[in-house]
């Protein structure tokens, strides 16, 4: 039996099987499985266990030689399912049956993203909340009807059962389980080691709104880096299109192609952007921010941030604040 490090702390277990999600797996072993002097001696104890004989082939096009079986789930304090093979696969009763003692006997028990449908399979996330990534939220209303399915939030917890949403909310879920077993300066330094926010609140939107550029357009490039430079300023359509030097109907089709969203939208979500970062880095207060980033009101910027981040300004300074 193979555990790292060399820590006495809650073991947490990585399950592998045929077909494994290689960076769901990969996120787990970097966050429990790394050795942190710093943390001291009650610090994780990292090992992974098979759900079947190896060896097993990973997404990526290479193969797994597994130290341990399920056996080792008898002694884990903390069971972390990697993502799934997909939703219509079926969970194998020699899997169903050890998580479902292992939870009565204490344990947590974690899924990333389609790992959500081995819990479901063994019947404890019954009546409970549960997300994960938006694209699976039908399938497992539609194969578990008796679970709430929340496909808006990266995180929920239920007695001791964690579900997340898409790949990267699964660390944000593990940082979060840091913080509740070891505090908020531990969460944050393992935070800062893989260069990830400190903590992201489970009820924030899944959905990056912020507009992504389709590609680079060098009529109007130039003009969003002066607006984000001068976002405290009033930026209506006919300003913007004046400023691009071209009419109002060539400006919206020119900035639709450049950005895929609407002046209007691309301008809101800038200004939420710029909100955050003085929110993190600062101290100023609601009323500056809403000043500095062109909202017309405090109240417009708590609105609009609420509704788009799913955090008010407050809670988004707590969570995300950086040290300073």
């Amino acid at each position: 039996m193979h555990i790292m490090p060399n820590t006495t702390g809650p073991l947490v277990i990585a399950l592998l099987y045929d077909g494994l999600c290689t960076f769901e797996f990969g996120i787990v072993a970097e966050i429990f499985g790394l050795t942190r002097p710093e943390m001291g001696k009650d610090w994780y104890r990292f090992a992974s266990c098979a759900i079947e004989k190896g060896p097993l082939k990973a997404h990526g096009g290479f193969n797994i030689l597994p130290e341990n079986g399920l056996e080792l789930l008898e002694e884990a304090d903390l069971i972390v399912i990697p993502g799934w093979k997909g939703p219509t696969e079926p969970v194998p009763k020699t899997l169903l049956e050890p998580l479902i003692r292992a939870h009565a006997r204490g344990a947590r028990l974690v899924s990333i993203c389609s790992g959500v449908f081995v819990l479901a399979a063994t019947g404890l996330l019954d009546d409970a909340t549960a997300t994960t990534h938006w694209r699976y939220a039908d399938a497992l209303r539609c194969r578990f009807p008796a679970i709430s399915v929340d496909e808006a939030s990266l995180y929920r917890q239920n007695n001791r059962l964690f579900t997340s949403a898409g790949s990267a909310a699964g660390i944000d879920l593990l940082i979060e389980i840091i913080r509740q077993d070891f505090g908020p300066d531990a969460a944050n330094s393992v935070a800062r080691r893989i260069v990830m926010p400190a903590h992201r609140n489970g009820d924030q939107a899944q959905f990056l709104e912020r507009a992504v550029p389709l590609r680079p357009d060098i009529e109007i490039a130039p003009l969003l880096d002066r607006v984000r430079e001068a976002i405290h300023e009033s930026w209506p359509i006919a300003r913007l299109a004046l400023e691009a030097r071209m009419s109002r109907r060539s400006f919206e089709r020119r900035f639709a192609e450049a950005t895929g969203s609407s002046p209007g939208d691309w301008l809101l979500n800038e200004r939420i952007e710029a909100a955050k970062r003085i929110l993190m880095e600062t101290e100023r207060t609601v009323e500056e921010i809403a000043c500095a980033v062109g909202f017309g009101s405090v109240f417009a910027l708590r609105q609009q941030f609420r509704r788009r981040v799913k955090l008010s300004p407050s809670d988004y300074r707590r969570s995300f604040t950086r040290k300073r």
